[in-house]
């Protein structure tokens, strides 16, 4: 692997393998810009999402706050889906504000919405296999923004740990939520598909590690005595085969508790994704 890929673990018999799909299992509406891409170095992607990105039920607060953004000294995002849900309220961004987020795909949420390094200060994480909380607070300058104050734009539930931090330093911070998510339901055609997949070994791009519990959750429901799918044990075992692509040593590491055998550890960002699925031709 090269240094955008690190294998985090990978035994014999690793399912990995140009015969297979790439499964992308980000929400719907991020995953055909990377389908797109996969198909352009000449593989099979099957976009299977195991997140669903929803509307706030009332989004009354994040609008008045994010009329009024000019009274924080920085703005984190948590995700791409944070900062294109707080863009459907924003003509454009307001000048002197910096932007903190944690890695290259919400450098590129920010840039499809004209916000680039030319117009604002973005402040993410160096390390981009290491793109979460902790390591965003290793480039912000707390001491300047303990004379301001700090808004996280999140989902409605989420790490706390962002917001711990900067408070335990003596900074104003407020969270707003900007969207839900929740797992897709496991319809018939999802579980369907689902089965068809765990039959041969592919390449499983997974964003998050709330992905990789569903995904053992649904093997965990095949198998109902119909003659359609295999055993569940056998359905999470074979899973657990299975070839995982990931971004970051997080969500590795949480597979490797669950139990997933062949995991490989890139960068934060869509490059170091396709790199490493180049690798494994």
């Amino acid at each position: 692997m090269t240094n955008a890929a690190t294998n985090h673990s990978a035994p014999a018999g690793n399912t990995g393998g140009i015969k297979g799909a790439v499964v992308i299992t980000r929400p719907a509406a991020q995953a055909q810009g990377l389908a797109t891409r996969v198909a352009a170095i000449g593989r099979k992607p099957l976009v299977f999402p195991l997140l669903e990105i929803l509307a706030l039920d009332d989004a009354t607060e994040l609008q008045a706050v994010l009329a009024d953004l000019t009274t924080y000294s920085l703005v984190a995002f948590v995700s791409p889906n944070a900062i294109d849900a707080a863009f459907a309220y924003l003509a454009e961004w307001p000048a002197g504000i910096s932007i903190g987020v944690m890695g290259e795909g919400s450098r590129a949420a920010l840039a499809a919405h004209g916000v680039t390094e030319a117009n604002a200060t973005i402040l993410s994480p160096v390390d981009a296999r290491k793109t979460d909380s902790e390591t965003l607070l290793a480039v912000l300058d707390l001491n300047a923004l303990k004379t301001g104050k700090v808004l996280i734009v999140r989902g409605e539930t989420g790490r706390e740990l962002l917001a711990d931090a900067l408070r335990a330093e003596g900074i104003a911070v407020t969270q707003v939520a900007a969207y839900r998510r929740r797992a897709p339901e496991f319809t018939a055609a999802r579980r369907q598909q689902f089965c068809a997949m765990l039959k041969q070994g592919n390449d499983w791009i997974v964003t998050s590690s709330e992905a990789l519990r569903t995904l053992l959750n649904w093997a965990g429901q095949l198998g109902d005595g119909d003659g359609t799918a295999p055993g569940s044990a056998d359905a999470v075992a074979e899973m657990q085969q299975q070839h995982l692509i990931v971004p970051h040593v997080r969500i590795a590491e949480t597979a490797t508790l669950l139990g997933f055998q062949s995991i490989t550890l890139t960068g934060s960002g869509d490059e170091h994704l396709l790199v490493a699925l180049q690798s494994c031709l």
